[in-house]
């Protein structure tokens, strides 16, 4: 998240952040590569808002799929959601951000109790797989 925030401060939006796209150095510190599909983050005519649908379709926050203009840091943050969720889970939390993501719908339409009941459904823990703090950080993120 460091990073990210340093290259958003740097007028920076990296759209496709992806566990591929983060590299580990000696001492283990995460880095973040690849801005093949960097942008300001202000946009291109510094209105605010990017148009070009880029990215890896799973790491996309809806607004790119649905071809809508979008603000940089909140589609860096979506991503850098699923790639927590990744990283915790050890699996994606929905397929893609689309209302006919049946995962994703549940968090678009403010069901998330019924997605966290469907994503630790069989889990040795059951509901408990996941902190309250985890579901609320991913929550926010997504």
């Amino acid at each position: 998240m460091n990073g990210l925030d340093y290259c958003h401060r740097n007028g920076v939006s990296h759209r496709d952040l992806k566990p591929e796209n983060l590299l580990l150095d000696s001492n283990y510190n995460i880095k973040i590569a690849d801005f093949g599909f960097a942008a300001p983050v202000e946009g291109k005519d510094k209105g605010g808002f990017l148009h070009t649908g880029l990215g890896t379709p799973n790491y996309m926050a809806p607004e790119i799929h649905a071809k809508l203009p979008y603000q940089a840091r909140p589609v860096d943050l979506f991503a850098s959601a699923v790639i927590l969720f990744i990283m915790v889970a050890q699996h994606p939390p929905f397929t893609t951000a689309v209302s006919t993501d049946h995962y994703y719908k549940l968090i678009a339409q403010n069901r998330a109790d019924w997605f966290w009941k469907l994503v630790c459904n069989g889990k040795e823990n059951g509901e408990n797989t996941f902190s309250a703090e985890f579901k609320d950080l991913f929550q926010s993120m997504i």
